[in-house]
């Protein structure tokens, strides 16, 4: 594996780090913060209520950038190993994240919703295209990244039609198993490349 994919493909095992990024900002939250009720975006606002304060609001709007930028990167160097279709996706999923970091739902509202939505569909689809994409050369793998597809496709789709009640199930359910699921491959793609390079 030549030392860009590499890079990508730690790139994926280190994403993992967002979630205990988003779990850092909530417990530091002043006032009440669910995981299961409240959404990640109220992690990244910046202005603060006598009820309710992120004061860790820049570790998360910074994660988002940053764990978005590494998506992306990991996407284009990867391509070959993603395939057309799931690098496309990733990349326009981390472009998301990276925008939405930078419009904070408190401040810019409607930018912000503009700019998470696209992760909340190509993130989804990314897993199913790649499933599809290594489903002969590592099939049981493709059928983990399938079901993955479908169950955060359908963590996304129940945070966009369900109340306010489990909005942070929700969209966690839509977004840390991609997390998860990269990294995995990312390691699977680590100990290939090492396993080729003993050769």
């Amino acid at each position: 594996m030549p030392t860009a994919s590499r890079w990508g493909a730690l790139a994926l095992v280190a994403r993992p780090l967002y979630i205990a990024t988003e779990i850092f900002v909530a417990a530091a939250v002043i006032g009440d913060y669910s995981l299961l009720a409240d959404t990640v975006s109220r992690l990244g606002e910046t202005g603060c209520a006598p009820d309710y304060c992120s004061v860790r609001h820049a570790w998360m709007n910074g994660s988002f950038v940053a764990f978005g930028l590494l998506l992306a990167g990991s996407a284009v160097t990867l391509s070959r190993r993603l395939g057309p279709w799931a690098t496309g996706l990733l990349v326009v999923s981390g472009l998301s994240s990276v925008a939405t970091g930078l419009t904070p739902q408190d401040q810019h509202p409607t930018a912000h919703v503009i700019a998470a939505t696209p992760l909340f569909v190509a993130q989804p689809a990314a897993l199913v295209a790649l499933a599809f994409h290594i489903r002969d050369e590592q099939p049981i793998l493709a059928r983990v990244m399938l079901g993955g597809g479908v169950v955060t496709g359908a963590g996304a789709a129940a945070f966009i039609l369900a109340g306010d009640e489990y909005a942070g199930l929700f969209e966690r359910l839509a977004l840390w198993p991609v997390v998860i699921l990269l990294a995995v491959y990312g390691v699977v793609l680590s100990r290939a490349s090492r396993c080729s390079s003993s050769w």
